[in-house]
């Protein structure tokens, strides 16, 4: 089983991943960890590449996060299920901010990447905006693509259904 698990940021990625992870015995692997370096510095191209490549021809595992875009179809081609959180934009705001406020408080258990610092707000917040503007639509674009193809896509649209979200067989 390889199961790719995307959407914009604070949607709740990693913590449905991390459970799918456990319920199936399937390796974890979080994009943030492979894309970026400590204090939110950009990896290099080539180390991003060698990472994700290393994953993604592995028999088994679970992949969340976006990534870069220029290697989010062959990821998407090589998984056997693709969840995706698309919920309204304003869900992420909020989800972003308040992990935000989790983490400065010291409660937030799984930082992005297992870093120690966390990016600043504004950004992450631009990011979200971003991701929204102009790779969602890319991604449903790519997505209902692949869904006409027989590939299985199951979209997660309301955050109340993320804690009893299931795998289609």
């Amino acid at each position: 089983m390889r199961i790719v698990v995307i959407g914009n940021a604070g949607g709740g990625k990693s913590t449905l991943a991390k459970r799918l992870s456990k319920r199936h015995s399937l390796p974890y692997h979080e994009i943030d960890k492979i894309l970026w370096k400590e204090g939110w510095q950009l990896a290099s191209e080539s180390d991003y590449d060698a990472a994700h490549n290393a994953i993604i021809k592995s028999p088994t595992w679970i992949l969340d996060g976006l990534g870069r875009m220029d290697t989010l179809e062959c990821r998407l081609l090589e998984a056997t299920h693709i969840v995706h959180i698309d919920l309204p934009v304003w869900q992420h705001y909020l989800l972003a901010a308040n992990r935000h406020a989790a983490w400065e408080r010291g409660e937030f258990v799984h930082t992005p990447g297992d870093f120690k610092e966390m990016p600043q707000l504004e950004l992450v917040f631009k990011m979200i905006s971003t991701v929204d503007a102009d790779y969602t639509p890319k991604i449903r674009q790519l997505l209902a693509q692949l869904a006409a193809a027989g590939v299985t896509i199951q979209v997660v649209d309301d955050y109340a259904n993320l804690d009893a979200f299931k795998l289609t067989p």
